[in-house]
């Protein structure tokens, strides 16, 4: 036996203008949910990152980079805003929103990729992890080049090894864990998903 659906109540669950206006997420959803996995990607990649920066300077036994100091040094002449306290304590602030920042790098770039795919971008595997790598790249080493902090034409090979490898773990463990969060391509809308519009639902009923 088959049960029938007034019109006007099919209607009115999908809506006048014919989408669906019940159990489908918005596009400003989507593009959010994307973000957030991509930021939790990006949280993920700045872990493996920094743990793979320490293990280098436990084995080399170097000091740690003093790059991102200099560029919150920089940018707070820059733009004019100083960093408030007396030398030592200065000296710690300075120091600490230098981390900062490159968790901040890390976490949006991380982001800017969720919100690429939720925008419809599809990579393959390799071109997800190689784009990761670049962006974190971009979002570390870019301000500090244009800060002129420093510059990576006069880096050395063991210059540019101590950079690239972190950035690479950060690259790989990143595009695991985005893809890891990657909704079930069987559930939600993706399969066994409702009509779209009321119009699609008659056409279904009587067909």
């Amino acid at each position: 036996m088959r049960v029938t659906c007034p019109l006007f109540l099919v209607r009115r669950t999908y809506g006048p203008c014919g989408r669906q206006s019940a159990g489908t997420a918005s596009t400003a959803g989507r593009l959010l949910r994307g973000m957030l996995r991509g930021a939790a990607a990006g949280a993920a990649g700045c872990t493996a990152l920094d743990t793979v920066g320490y293990l280098d300077m436990v084995v080399r036994g170097r000091g740690a980079s003093t790059t991102p100091d200099a560029t919150v040094e920089r940018l707070s002449q820059v733009v004019r805003l100083p960093v408030p306290g007396p030398p030592g304590v200065r000296a710690n602030r300075v120091a600490a929103l230098g981390r900062i920042t490159g968790i901040t790098a890390g976490v949006g770039m991380g982001a800017t990729l969720g919100l690429l795919t939720a925008a419809g971008w599809r990579p393959r595997d390799a071109t997800l992890t190689a784009t990761a790598g670049v962006l974190a790249l971009i979002g570390t080493n870019g301000p500090m080049t244009v800060l002129r902090v420093t510059d990576p034409r006069t880096w050395s090979a063991s210059d540019w090894a101590a950079d690239l490898v972190p950035h690479v773990a950060y690259a790989v463990v990143a595009a695991a864990v985005f893809k890891g969060l990657a909704p079930d391509a069987r559930s939600g809308n993706e399969a066994g998903r409702g009509p779209r519009s009321w119009c699609e639902a008659v056409r279904l009923r009587f067909t």
